[in-house]
């Protein structure tokens, strides 16, 4: 089933302690693309400026992104320049220009807006009711927030809330927009403002999804050479999504099996930096890597133990 994607396209600097990259494709829109389209259809709508090179995401097309949504605009693409420190999971942002994307206005074109799932990357309250107001009942809208959007627009943020089904966020964002320290009471308090379905990111220590009453946690794989984490979040919920359509109902099993293919896209995508190893994947390699966090998490409970015992 078809699946809507709104977010960014970007330029992205990003300084490792290893190696330092310029210029290399980024954006939420970008990654979030290139996971799901290992699944299913996407539409993409984003803007970029003059200066994109339309030739560096041929390898959406090949896949079956429609990109009739991508918008051109006057100006510099948007850039974001970073630097991680060398545990690899905080990062200091050295500089943010918004350049066209300060304006972006999405523009939902009238094929894309029976898209069947729908997901808000990480852009404004504002912009993401936007999009909510231009489509066509779809069955599954899912979204996305930061701290920035949580403490600066709460007012927004809390209208789309109540109009989405799920909300993938980290642990620090939950934590900032319940309240809530704990994650279980902060998860109960956001699913009150709307979305029955959480999915709490955690990094290198995996994934929770919340689903009405039931919780069921996703290791993250284990990598051993990892390289860049940009984009990682934003590759995990194109595999969540993209499964999602794949399976074409939102079952609690479907939920469950969604959050570990995001897991397998996104543990391909930090070994090498912007999209590069997502270029090369296949569908055998996602597949091998979600069997082996099958056997990961599987275990045999004797039935005589705990009486021995």
């Amino acid at each position: 089933m078809s699946l809507l994607v709104v977010g960014s396209m970007a330029y992205d600097d990003v300084i490792t302690p290893a190696t330092e990259v310029h210029d290399a494709l980024g954006g939420s829109a970008t990654f979030f693309a290139a996971a799901a389209s290992f699944f299913t259809p996407v539409n993409l709508v984003a803007v970029v400026g003059e200066d994109f090179n339309p030739n560096e995401i041929d390898f959406l097309r090949d896949r079956g992104v429609d990109l009739d949504g991508l918008q051109i605009e006057t100006g510099k693409t948007f850039r974001w320049k970073g630097r991680y420190l060398a545990n690899m999971n905080d990062r200091e942002t050295l500089f943010t220009h918004l350049n066209v994307f300060e304006n972006f206005n999405p523009r939902i074109p009238a094929k894309y807006r029976r898209s069947d799932y729908v997901f808000l990357a990480n852009i404004s309250p504002e912009l993401q009711l936007n999009v909510v107001a231009q489509v066509d009942k779809p069955r599954f809208i899912a979204m996305d927030t930061m701290n920035f959007w949580i403490s600066g627009t709460p007012g927004p943020l809390r209208e789309i809330l109540k109009r989405v089904d799920a909300l993938v966020v980290n642990d620090s964002e939950i934590r900032e927009l319940s309240g809530e320290e704990n994650l279980i009471r902060a998860s109960r308090l956001v699913q009150s403002m709307g979305p029955r379905t959480l999915i709490v990111k955690k990094g290198e220590h995996g994934a929770l999804l919340v689903h009405d009453d039931s919780y069921f946690f996703c290791p993250a794989f284990p990598v051993e050479k990892l390289q860049d984490p940009t984009g990682a979040g934003d590759t995990f919920a194109g595999g969540f999504m993209g499964y999602l359509a794949l399976c074409g109902q939102v079952t609690e099993e479907n939920l469950r099996c969604a959050v570990v293919f995001g897991t397998a896209v996104a543990s391909f995508l930090v070994e090498d930096f912007s999209c590069n190893r997502l270029r090369s994947l296949s569908r055998k390699e996602i597949l091998g890597r979600v069997d082996a966090l099958r056997a990961m998490t599987r275990f045999d409970l004797d039935p005589n133990g705990l009486a021995e015992a």
